[in-house]
Formats: structure tokens, sequence, C-alpha cells
């Protein structure tokens, strides 16, 4: 098996074991790999892309042992297949060349300089302009309670909530979120309690702490409290808000984009779901 592989590996090209070793660290997104005018998708990636896309799926180097799928299109038309992409439920990582290949020497540095995903964009063109396009965040706490954040990137609105699963189920129903993460062992619980078709992203336990919650948005807002919100009391809505902002840092989500649209997110409302809302204006 060991000299499968290696013999498997080594009739790679150069740039073919550069997309490897990059798609390796975004094995759950559609990785577009720029090659020179063409954004091109490789393996079950071009499966996928072909068939979202109504594009040619292709065998590269189809006589050849390390043969692979393969399907493209002009980069010119990124905006108008990206849309279709993440409209359809995925996630996709934009690999660009990240230097002129005529001063290239060897192979062409590439890496990912954007990762798009159904509930994080702020593009307009792959927005919907008369509804919201919202990212939750669902915590599993005890005694069958549950907290939920709502939040709207491209408007700044952010809500907060936390009740029963009925409520839960309808506040789901209400938002359409366009992306949900929730805690990874509650898989079986999200797919039996609300809507399987909702696309799901799932984040480590210890994210959904309430302490550590609390404190990632004392740090986002710049505040020494979050009394002044009217929501400190609200313990499993505030985790699953703590969620997002996590959720946001993570590297490959440009949440750069985020805070120069925003302008630091000034003016980002912040709701609890009882009493009246109050407007950031740190």
């Amino acid at each position: 098996m060991g000299q499968t592989m290696a013999k498997t590996q080594s009739s790679d090209t150069p740039m073919m074991q550069q997309h490897r070793a990059i798609k390796q660290k975004y094995p759950d997104a559609i990785l577009l790999f720029r090659v020179g005018d063409f954004y091109e998708t490789f393996g079950q990636d071009a499966v996928l892309a072909s068939g979202i896309l109504g594009i040619t799926l292709t065998k590269r180097n189809s006589s050849a042992a390390s043969s692979s799928e393969l399907a493209g299109f002009p980069h010119h038309a990124l905006d108008t297949y990206l849309h279709k992409l993440v409209k359809a439920g995925h996630r996709v990582a934009i690999c660009d060349q990240l230097e002129d290949p005529k001063q290239a020497k060897g192979i062409v540095k590439r890496g990912v300089t954007d990762m798009v995903t159904p509930g994080t964009t702020v593009n307009d063109k792959l927005l919907e302009h008369h509804s919201n396009n919202f990212l939750a965040a669902v915590h599993f706490a005890e005694n069958e309670q549950y907290g939920l954040a709502f939040l709207d990137i491209s408007t700044g609105e952010f809500f907060i909530a936390e009740g029963d699963r009925e409520y839960a189920d309808k506040l789901l129903q209400s938002f359409k979120p366009a992306e949900v993460v929730f805690q990874r062992h509650q898989q079986k619980k999200f797919k039996e309690y609300f809507n399987s078709k909702i696309y799901t992203y799932t984040l480590d336990e210890w994210i959904f702490d309430n302490a550590y919650a609390e404190d990632i948005l004392l740090k986002h807002f710049q505040t020494h409290s979050l009394k002044g919100f009217g929501v400190d009391e609200m313990k499993n809505g505030l985790t699953a808000a703590g969620a997002i902002i996590h959720y946001l840092k993570i590297p490959s989500i440009r949440i750069c984009n985020i805070s120069l649209r925003c302008n630091g997110w000034i003016g980002m409302i912040f709701y609890g779901w009882i009493g009246s809302p109050f407007e950031i204006s740190n």
C-alpha cells in the first residue's frame, strides 16, 4: 500500500501536488484553483461543480494512473458561478495566483485568498436584496433549553434568543438562516429536531462555553460589561452569540472584509429577545 501511494503521488505534476496540499487544508470546501485565466476544480470538487454549474466534466491525463476529474470556468465569470455554488449550500475556497506567472521561478505561488460560505458572504452579487442573509448559531444547553443567535453580516443586525425546542424551531423557521453552526456532537439531534435542509457547520464543544462566549463578546465589542445591551442574563443566547463571533474569526473566513465594510461593526444592533433594542456606538 505504501509503495502504491508513493508511486501515485510522485506521478503528480508539481502543480497538482500544490493543489493537493492546499485542498488538505480546506477538505470541506470546494476549492477553486486559479490556473492562468481559469478557475479549475479537480476530483470530487469537479464532479460537484460540473453538476451545479452545468459545465463540462473531463478527465485530466485520462491515460495516466493518476487521472483526475477536471472542470473549470473563465476567471471573469467568478461572481456568476460563485453565486450558484454558495446558493447550492457549499463552502467555497478561492485559491489565487499570488505572483505574476511570468516572474515566477518554478511553480507559481498560490494560496486561498477568500472563503465564502452561505451565511458569511458580504458580496452584493451573492445576496438577495429583498431578504436577510442570516448566519445562525444554536447552543444545545441543559434541560432541553436552547440558545440562539442570528447575524446578518451584510446589514449588521444581530439578534439573540433562548427558550425550549419548540421556540427554537419556530425561530429557525422564521429567520430562515442561510447557515447554522452548532456543537459537533449534536448533529444527530439537530437533524432530528430541526430542518435538515439547512446548511450547517459544526464546531467543537469548548466553543459553546458561556465564560468563553462572554469573554469573546466583551473583547469584540470593546466593552467591560454586557449589561448595557440588556442581555446579560441570557446566558444560553450569549453562548450562541459568542459561537458566531468565534466562527467569524476563523482565519479562513475573511472577517477583515466585514470589519472594513461595517467600520469596526459600529452601528451593529444587538437585540435581546426581550426588551428594547440597543445600538452599539463604541
